[in-house]
């Protein structure tokens, strides 16, 4: 039987492209597992599908000089040597790892063994745990042209993001049931997050009196910013989160403005949404939003905006800006080689597999 262990977690962005691609590897005929921390959002997110789980201990590399790196490193000795176990036992023909500090000492472990790894970096420039785990994959998968400057020739693939199969499958009548949109005016959707939105949905309200004259406006403003006070505006319908119904709400949506998390915007590329970032400032980030909202802008997919810049007249006329040339930035989108990743990560796979002795 073809064998494959996954890894990843810490946030849902190390987690879900891994959930992306366990329908085709189901699909190949692999048994799959999965290997992340032992109470991380990995474990529910993955025992929900049906997964077999094992839990090891890790820790987090901070790159300060923080005392909790010294006790944090115990942690990911121990993590090594239970993942160690666990993969001696399974012995998967590859490791596939989306990153986050558990797959540090899991990919480690598997380099031990002699196991092929894949690793999968989703911004433009690597994250701290995957700079650890580069040195011994096998494999490396980027979702940037830019990234494949600083990755090793012989590693790098230019693969995007595996995007999940049911956001293409979206209704946008029964999204804009949900809002209680009509079909007279286009659609435009804030997917402003949890984390420093508060920026996004302030700039976004302030300009409802010049927008809502011309488009219906969904807006997912993350938990608990939520404005009681819009929640009989016509024309406007805001959401804390969306689950099930989020594949709705893209399929409804002409125009979106995004953060730029490189899951999200991959989503938006995939789904061929024309799109302004406003990416988080480094004040509030390590800097790779604002790295990949430039890539997508340089690719002609995006409108980029600094959050400092978000005055109401800017913000509104970059909005009918986007809007008047949807067309173009859709054509761009469709011409990227950063679609259709999960047929090129599955090439991968199967082309390690075959190649082991």
């Amino acid at each position: 039987m073809k064998k494959i262990v996954l890894t990843g977690g810490g946030t849902a962005g190390h987690v879900t492209p891994n959930m992306a691609l366990i329908p085709a590897l189901k699909e190949a005929g692999y048994d799959i597992s999965y290997i992340g921390s032992y109470e991380g959002i990995e474990k529910r997110l993955i025992t929900d599908m049906g997964i077999y789980y094992s839990g090891v201990a890790t820790g987090k590399f901070r790159r300060s000089l923080d005392p909790k790196n010294f006790t944090d490193l115990f942690r990911v000795i121990k993590g090594y040597r239970e993942a160690k176990e666990i993969l001696r036992r399974n012995r998967p023909d590859i490791l596939f790892s989306k990153g986050g500090f558990v797959s540090v000492p899991v990919v480690r472990a598997a380099a031990k063994l002699k196991i092929p790894i894949i690793i999968h970096e989703s911004d433009v420039s690597m994250g701290l745990a995957n700079r650890l785990c580069a040195p011994v994959a096998t494999k490396i998968c980027c979702n940037f042209p830019e990234a494949l400057d600083h990755l090793p020739a012989g590693k790098a693939v230019l693969t995007g993001t595996p995007i999940r199969a049911e956001l293409f499958e979206g209704d946008a009548a029964a999204g804009k049931a949900l809002c209680g949109f009509d079909d007279s005016k286009p659609v435009l959707m804030i997917i402003g997050g949890s984390q420093g939105a508060a920026a996004v949905n302030q700039a976004v309200r302030d300009a409802l009196p010049k927008l809502l004259p011309d488009f219906q406006i969904c807006h997912l403003c993350g938990k608990d910013k939520m404005d009681n006070l819009l929640l009989t505006t016509p024309g406007y319908k805001q959401f804390e989160y969306i689950t099930n119904e989020l594949k709705d709400l893209f399929a409804m949506a002409d125009i979106v403005i995004s953060r730029a998390g490189a899951n999200a915007i991959c989503e938006l590329l995939a789904l061929k949404k024309p799109n302004i970032l406003i990416p988080l400032p480094t004040a509030a980030s390590r800097g790779d939003q604002l790295q990949n909202a430039e890539s997508f802008r340089q690719q002609g997919f995006s409108i980029v905006l600094d959050q400092d810049d978000l005055s109401t007249k800017y913000l509104v006329e970059k909005v009918h800006e986007l809007y008047d040339n949807r067309q173009s930035y859709i054509d761009r989108m469709a011409a990227s080689p950063q679609t259709d990743s999960i047929s090129k990560i599955m090439a991968l796979i199967e082309d390690l597999r075959e190649e082991e002795p």
